[in-house]
């Protein structure tokens, strides 16, 4: 085969792969391009013929170094980039400046994506999107309800900021509701999984398929419900289970005899009670508590067993049950991460209390001193924020906001920080 003959032979050779590998050409291009070539390869003859042997090889290391990044994304595809999310379709309303949803018509407002996920907003409902990208959608939720479907995908991050919470998700099929007015949250997950960030609720509150939580800020009420459970039901045994906590010392004493009499068994070492917390079974841990001893087991449980049974004490607002594991964990691991997270935590505790405000403010600003750039800072900060708010005034709160936002421009309490903020 002549050298013309094996310079075409080869480009239509990698011509086949581009048209497997990305969109592929017209046909009035590719004819271009070989009519180009073949006038190339004419006007060449004329040449020396060293420079007509070497011709045909130029070519085929030019085109293979133009492809070369596309085929590296075909056959190694750890090395390619995930695909921008885009919005697809807008159905009721359309996208303005900044990102804010305008609805149109009254009938509420839908977002299709290009990778399948779904966001629907009820009538009357405000919000905006705060970022589109191949890491996912973070969607600000001002006020009213809305319906998500993500498609699941690891190597993405979607997110929605209700008021000073936060819901993170990968994949799942949920409903997030967020009432200014009452200061109010409402998560109704149907499948997947996700969790939830914010006062009240801590770092990361998670839900499983079925449940439902109610965040009260005014009355600083966490109620979780199953699908076919009462509300109610669900209200008034959390309630039952504050009133139990209200009166510890008895439960304390009986079962610390109980257990003296039947010699228990030993600590109770690995028992998933960090799965159990995820999964939302936290009366799981505190029967296992309960039948082991309080005290008994706050003097034998390990670290990790300690900031379980604290949180899941919290969940369940047994204010004197978390601050008693929190205290272990600071007394019996002094050096450890965990005792340092023990303090903002019993801020935390200290605000299920009646008159616990000033008590967690000074827990909070312990917590900031020793650990400013700690995992609660931004939490810590946001709190101290609106304590001071409650206890001493606006005024005095602005100053801390503008720290906030200067440190944490992107966190849970940013939006209370700028209407503090703009309130000068």
């Amino acid at each position: 085969m002549r050298a013309p003959e094996r310079a075409e032979a080869r480009l239509a050779h990698l011509t086949e792969v581009w048209r497997d590998s990305v969109k592929p050409p017209h046909p009035a291009e590719l004819e271009r391009g070989l009519v180009g070539l073949r006038l190339r390869l004419s006007a060449d003859a004329a040449r020396p013929w060293f420079v007509r042997r070497m011709m045909p090889l130029a070519v085929a290391v030019v085109v293979a170094l133009t492809l070369a990044p596309l085929l590296g994304s075909r056959f190694f595809p750890g090395s390619r980039r995930a695909a921008p999310v885009v919005v697809a379709h807008v159905v009721g309303g359309k996208i303005l400046e900044a990102g804010y949803l305008a609805e149109v018509g009254g009938k509420g407002m839908e977002l299709s994506f290009n990778e399948g996920s779904r966001f629907s907003l009820t009538p009357g409902t405000r919000g905006r999107l705060r970022t589109v990208s191949a890491e996912g959608v973070r969607l600000a939720l001002d006020r009213g309800a809305a319906s998500l479907r993500i498609t699941p995908n690891h190597e993405r991050h979607w997110s929605v900021e209700a008021g000073p919470f936060v819901v993170s998700v990968t994949g799942t099929d949920f409903t997030v509701k967020w009432d200014p007015a009452s200061e109010e949250l409402a998560v109704k997950l149907r499948q997947g999984r996700v969790a939830v960030s914010g006062p009240i609720v801590g770092d990361e509150l998670v839900l499983r398929p079925g449940q439902n939580l109610t965040v009260n800020l005014t009355k600083r009420e966490t109620v979780i419900s199953e699908d076919g459970a009462d509300p109610a039901s669900a209200a008034s045994a959390a309630e039952a289970a504050a009133s139990a906590a209200a009166a510890p010392a008895m439960r304390v004493a009986t079962s610390a005899a109980a257990s003296a009499a039947s010699a228990p068994s030993a600590a109770p070492g690995v028992r998933r009670w960090r799965e159990a917390l995820a999964s939302g079974q936290w009366d799981r841990i505190l029967a296992d508590v309960e039948r082991d001893g309080v005290e008994a087991s706050l003097r034998t449980l390990s670290s990790d067993e300690l900031f379980a049974l604290a949180d899941a004490a919290r969940y369940r607002r047994r204010a004197d049950l978390a601050r008693s594991a929190l205290l272990a964990q600071r007394e019996r691991f002094p050096n450890s991460s965990r005792a340092l997270d023990a303090v903002f935590l019993l801020g935390r505790v200290e605000e299920l209390r009646a008159d616990g405000k000033p008590r967690a403010l000074q827990r909070y600003d312990e917590y900031l001193a020793r650990a400013p750039n700690g995992t609660y800072a931004a939490e810590a900060l946001g709190r101290r924020m609106i304590l001071v708010k409650e206890l001493e005034g606006p005024e005095s709160a602005r100053r801390i906001a503008v720290e906030y936002l200067r440190r944490f421009p992107h966190g849970s309490y940013a939006e209370a920080a700028h209407t503090l903020e703009r309130a000068r």
